[in-house]
């Protein structure tokens, strides 16, 4: 499933054969936001920026690397050689995520990923079959190494690579052009419950899933020119796609103790389209964002009555993409989104993946079946206030 992602988050998935990537698991320190043994507080991020890729008829992520220098900030003046370390980790040392839309170092999933491996957790991910080859080559020759690169300086390592494609359940459901397509040649195992399957048999359980793909094939077809079979596949890959990924994995995942109330948790991507009319995001995207986000709610009453799995979804502003790029209007979106966003600045995957990391952790043990907003608080304006309306209201601006 290559990514779609328009103007926010639009995500789609991609895949191929389990291989291993590296004979050894990621281990990394756990990213903490607080101070170091002397006293100082220190970010140091390194990332990548991402919007979807879009493909016919599946979908797959893509980004643009986005570096931030590193910030020293004193916390206090006088010496706390002596005083404790403290602020909140965000620990996910010992815990295993798969990440179903992994396909490049681009993407959304790839900057979760990220995010997670700085934390401690190991990765595997799930990409779309007929990206498989060229994903898994970039990561043997090197290609992704300088996005792999985690605040530590270590780089991050995927643990196994699974092929997959969200849009069918089971065999059953292959159609016949698909299994002879040649660009499955060679991969087997790839529908949802295969994959849980062997990832069930590989590593017997994980504790976090994140849901980070979609594909509308009539994505650039306004709303009533939509084929009914248009329709229903942007809603299939976008949006039921997730509930047949929790309703296979969700035996697989460690569920919650009476001492940690929710221990396992699910995430998904979603966009402001699902509420808001953004002109050009067609093809029934809206709608299967719209229903992916109602899931989430009624998937967070189950999953967690069932299994004390935690459900949440993250709507993310535009970013910008090859995929994106390709459906023409990215860098419009952009624009609009830093001229009338409470904060007037680009994206980052990046802080996409830091707001996962927050999730999947036990900081937000409380926190299920809800929409957050990483959008640079785009989603609160009610209207564009650089329309020419408003040029006697002396809005602050940032004109950089």
């Amino acid at each position: 499933m290559a990514a779609a992602t328009l103007a926010s988050n639009l995500q789609i998935v991609a895949a191929r054969p389990c291989i291993s990537l590296s004979p050894g698991v990621f281990k990394a320190s756990s990213a903490i936001l607080g101070l170091n043994s002397k006293g100082v507080s220190r970010t140091k991020l390194t990332s990548s920026c991402n919007v979807s890729s879009f493909e016919p008829s599946r979908h797959r992520f893509i980004s643009s690397a986005v570096k931030f220098n590193k910030v020293v900030t004193m916390a206090m003046s006088e010496s706390s050689e002596s005083r404790p370390i403290s602020g909140l980790p965000i620990d996910l040392k010992g815990k295993r995520a798969f990440i179903a839309g992994v396909a490049d170092d681009n993407g959304y999933g790839w900057a979760i990923a990220k995010s997670f491996a700085a934390a401690g957790a190991e990765i595997l991910v799930g990409t779309w079959v007929p990206a498989l080859n060229i994903f898994e080559t970039s990561l043997r020759r090197g290609k992704f190494d300088e996005s792999r690169s985690l605040p530590d300086g270590s780089l991050m390592e995927i643990t196994k690579v699974y092929p997959l494609d969200a849009v069918f359940d089971n065999p059953d459901d292959v159609p016949e052009d698909i299994k002879a397509n040649k660009r499955y040649a060679g991969s087997k195992n790839w529908t949802v419950q295969e994959v849980a399957e062997s990832v069930k048999q590989d590593f017997g359980s994980i504790d976090i899933l994140v849901h980070s793909l979609a594909n509308g094939p009539e994505v650039g077809k306004p709303l009533l020119e939509t084929s009914r079979k248009g329709y229903l596949a942007a809603v299939s890959a976008s949006s039921y796609s997730y509930v047949s990924l929790l309703k296979h994995f969700l035996p697989l995942m460690n569920p919650g103790t009476s001492f940690v109330s929710s221990r396992g948790s699910s995430i998904s991507l979603t966009y402001i389209a699902s509420e808001r009319i953004i002109p050009g995001y067609g093809g029934g995207m809206s709608s299967a964002k719209a229903a992916l986000e109602s899931d989430t709610r009624v998937l967070a009453f189950e999953a967690g009555r069932k299994h004390k799995i935690r459900v949440n979804t993250i709507s993310a502003g535009p970013l910008r993409s090859r995929a994106a790029k390709a459906i023409g209007f990215i860098d419009t979106i952009i624009e609009y989104s830093k001229a009338n966003a409470p904060l007037q600045k680009e994206l980052s995957a990046d802080e996409v993946g830091k707001t996962a990391a927050f999730l999947a952790s036990p900081l937000a043990s409380a926190i299920t079946g809800t929409v957050i907003y990483v959008d640079n608080g785009l989603h609160a304006m009610g209207l564009a206030v650089d329309s020419p309306a408003f040029k006697d209201l002396n809005i602050p601006s940032d004109k950089r």
